[in-house]
């Protein structure tokens, strides 16, 4: 509950995540990969979804603040871009497309709960495409620790749907974080 009241008043001014910009491990994806279907989970005001329907895909994006959404939808709108846009939990989430041959999360997995990662997980294995990416950020935590982030544990669950194609590690706003590569199982022709 205290995560949705922080992201509430956050949407009442410029939350400090929403540059405005794409990261460039989405931009080095792009430029790498022939357009798809993606989902945008945590979607918040649509410029990575936003870039991505630039790029020619056809995207979906899901956040649970309708704020966020709203003004994913103007910018969409202006940008003169059809994105589907809902408001809703990602654990909840039945995509009305898919499977998508791209997923991105930047900072959706890392805040939720454990039984909501577990679910979330579940979910993900059936949205993506056989040989689909996974592109995931977020922050870093110990397993002893408790609170929002990723740990070993979660990476390692990852790894029972998913094979880790890249890792990289940094800091942001003074937290361990990491940006990480997944490909789903391809199919055997």
């Amino acid at each position: 509950m205290f995560r949705r009241i922080f992201y509430f008043f956050s949407y009442l001014g410029k939350p400090p995540w929403d540059t405005g910009i794409s990261p460039p491990e989405l931009m080095d994806f792009l430029d790498e990969h022939p357009p798809g279907q993606s989902l945008d989970l945590g979607c918040g005001t649509g410029t990575n979804a936003i870039t991505m329907a630039q790029r020619g895909w056809k995207v979906s994006g899901i956040d649970f603040m309708p704020k966020a959404i709203r003004h994913a939808r103007r910018k969409t709108q202006q940008a003169g871009l059809q994105i589907d846009y809902q408001v809703g939990d990602v654990t909840q989430f039945n995509p009305s497309t898919g499977p998508f041959d791209l997923i991105l999360d930047i900072g959706c997995f890392h805040n939720l709960s454990p039984q909501a990662k577990k679910t979330y997980q579940s979910k993900l294995s059936q949205w993506l495409a056989p040989g689909a990416t996974f592109l995931l950020y977020g922050f870093l935590r110990n397993n002893s620790e408790v609170g929002f982030g990723i740990c070993s544990a979660d990476l390692a669950s990852f790894s029972n749907f998913l094979n880790l194609v890249s890792r990289t590690d940094s800091t942001d706003r003074n937290h361990p974080s990491s940006w990480l590569q997944y490909t789903s199982p391809g199919t055997d022709l």
